[in-house]
């Protein structure tokens, strides 16, 4: 039986190893230098390390070589991020629904589109967008510049054309020479620049650090015990990692949870064949969760003990039910520490001004 600390605990239990908590963190130490318990301690902080290292936050955000970031570039995507003129009644921009006030999302149960008729699906947070492979709940962007277009164009959302909005921006002088600094003298305002611009701008909303993180950075004291029980069922017994991995706590894949309703979502744009897609949506990241709200990409649960309840039941059987998903028994401790991961993935808001929009 190997002696731990407090804090190696979760992690022996995690992994399958025996442990004996004593209280004394030095322990761990101790054990090392006991006949038998290098081995032992060893593999313990081989497996840490390696759940640390697969949580491990990016050290840079990534661009793509034929849209590279600039400050001018990023200002240009601001002013257009936050103004309400590239909608068709002049009073919904991109903010209206990504509000930073509200964890950029806008606290509905469905996202509210032209003339506030409601839409089927939540909006999501647009943080850490930089990392998508795919974008929409039903993944039908592959870029930050293809999904840019879509909710401007959209008739049942911002409801303009392209040309629309390029002629709207033309009309405001304050504009041109915000286009010419971020794409060079001479550049027109014209719908490619207007995608290019609002996708900088979005690679730049990345969350803050969070006690998770200074956990992974190697600070054993970042995370309280709950947490670290939290993970250990995370990683193992309650299997959430299967899904939400990487340091965004999200695979990027689709995946049909067992929600009730018609919607396919990513099932609308694979062969019926590939029946795993029916019903199948974007696995959301679990990082800056309202506590309070809505969530699921129909809006559907609206509190976190609610979403722990969805998963431990199963949701509703059907050929394209997610094979990663199977009733699970929790104890209502077992919840609790569940919770306290989720708060502890959660850093403060991120900071942004409001621009002064050009005229």
């Amino acid at each position: 039986m190997l002696r731990c600390g407090l804090r190696k605990a979760s992690w022996l239990l995690a992994v399958g190893l025996p442990c004996l908590v004593v209280l004394s963190a030095a322990a761990h130490d101790q054990a090392a230098a006991e006949t038998g318990g290098a081995i032992a301690v060893a593999q313990v902080d081989s497996r840490l390390e390696a759940w640390r290292q697969a949580y491990k936050r990016p050290a840079s955000v990534p661009y793509p070589p034929e849209n590279p970031s600039t400050p001018a570039k990023q200002a240009l995507g601001e002013m257009l991020f936050f103004d309400p003129r590239l909608s068709r009644s002049g009073s919904v921009s991109c903010a209206s629904c990504h509000n930073p006030s509200l964890g950029w999302r806008d606290a509905l149960p469905t996202a509210s589109g032209f003339r506030m008729q409601p839409l089927p699906r939540r909006t999501p947070s647009v943080l850490n967008s930089a990392w998508l492979a795919s974008l929409m709940w039903d993944g039908r962007a592959d870029t930050l510049e293809a999904q840019a277009l879509m909710p401007l164009t959209a008739p049942t959302e911002m409801n303009m054309t392209m040309p629309e909005a390029v002629q709207r921006l033309q009309a405001i002088a304050g504009y041109q020479p915000l286009f010419e600094a971020a794409f060079g003298a001479g550049k027109p305002i014209d719908g490619a620049g207007i995608q290019a611009a609002l996708a900088t701008y979005e690679r730049s909303l990345v969350s803050p650090r969070s006690a998770f993180d200074a956990w992974v950075d190697g600070d054993d004291h970042a995370l309280s015990a709950a947490a670290l029980r939290g993970f250990a069922l995370f990683t193992g017994k309650a299997g959430c990692v299967s899904c939400h991995s990487s340091w965004r706590f999200t695979d990027d894949s689709f995946h049909d949870i067992g929600l009730p309703g018609d919607d396919p979502g990513r099932g609308r744009y694979a062969p019926p064949q590939v029946v795993p897609m029916q019903h199948a949506f974007k696995t959301p990241s679990l990082r800056d969760l309202p506590p309070r709200g809505h969530y699921m990409h129909d809006g559907s649960i609206d509190s976190l003990p609610a979403v722990l309840a969805h998963y431990a039941a199963g949701g509703i059987e059907r050929p394209s039910h997610s094979q990663q998903l199977r009733p699970l028994q929790l104890s209502d401790s077992e919840r609790e520490d569940l919770l306290a991961l989720l708060s502890a993935i959660s850093g403060p808001p991120l900071q942004v001004r409001l621009p002064q929009l050009p005229q």
